[in-house]
């Protein structure tokens, strides 16, 4: 066989939520690529080698994953959730640009189920009408277009859900947005704070916005925070499809 190159979504954490897909190709692998905690969820075999890598390595890893696909073998570029949702994905298109010889190889995205869709699922239905997704980390943008961001979805009054809201290097940066949601939403605003959600960590907590605290989020945690019609029904959370007009 052929070189080959699958980028593929393990999903949010318990192995039951992998798709059959990403199982095949996994299976079928000489080698796995991928940020360090990622690559650990696949189990070695004979005949799979596995690159683990720093997180901050996107490119140098995607290069790589490159050079093994173009030597022949079978690559799996890992990410959690889905590869085209702040993972690997786009960093893989990205090495591809000025390389003729990468862009004629046999590159697959894989889709996966993304912490936002499995943590919407447990709650009930948040995200049932119009929403948007922003990555919080300014790692690699500045808090000045998260926050441009951010209040262009308030004001178009979609749900909203937050990923990487808090970290021990960025802790202020959720306060942040807690006082924009303060500033331009009403105090019953409902939010949601997923963590870990399909693993044994799973936390689920839904509050309004003037019970929200920073310490409610971290690295692990996925916030959606609901639209102006967002509202509970018995144990669950949900978005109605209908809007008055």
């Amino acid at each position: 066989m052929g070189g080959r190159l699958s980028i593929a979504g393990l999903g949010p954490g318990d192995h039951a939520l992998i798709t059959p897909e990403v199982v095949q190709a996994l299976a079928e692998a000489t080698d796995v690529v991928g940020y360090i905690p990622y690559v650990a969820r696949v189990a070695p075999r004979e005949g799979l080698t596995l690159h683990p890598s720093d997180n901050r390595e996107e490119l140098s890893r995607a290069r790589a994953a490159l050079t093994l696909a173009a030597a022949g073998k079978r690559v799996v570029v890992v990410s959690s959730g889905d590869p085209g949702v702040f993972a690997m994905a786009s960093a893989v298109f990205e090495a591809m640009e000025g390389r003729p010889d990468w862009q004629a190889l046999d590159v697959r995205v894989l889709p996966g189920i993304t912490a936002m869709l499995a943590a919407a699922a447990r709650a009930g239905a948040p995200l049932g009408h119009d929403f948007c997704t922003i990555n919080l980390s300014d790692n690699l943008k500045p808090w000045s277009l998260i926050e441009m961001r951010l209040r262009a979805a308030i004001g178009a009054d979609m749900a909203m859900a937050f990923y990487n809201p808090r970290s021990t290097s960025r802790p202020h940066t959720f306060e942040q947005v807690l006082q924009l949601l303060r500033e331009t939403c009403e105090p019953d605003r409902l939010v949601l704070f997923a963590r870990a959600v399909s693993t044994p960590q799973e936390r689920l907590q839904c509050v309004s916005l003037s019970q929200a605290t920073p310490d409610m989020a971290d690295m692990r945690t996925l916030v959606i925070v609901g639209s102006s019609t967002t509202r509970r029904v018995g144990r669950f959370v949900y978005t109605p499809r209908s809007v008055a007009a």
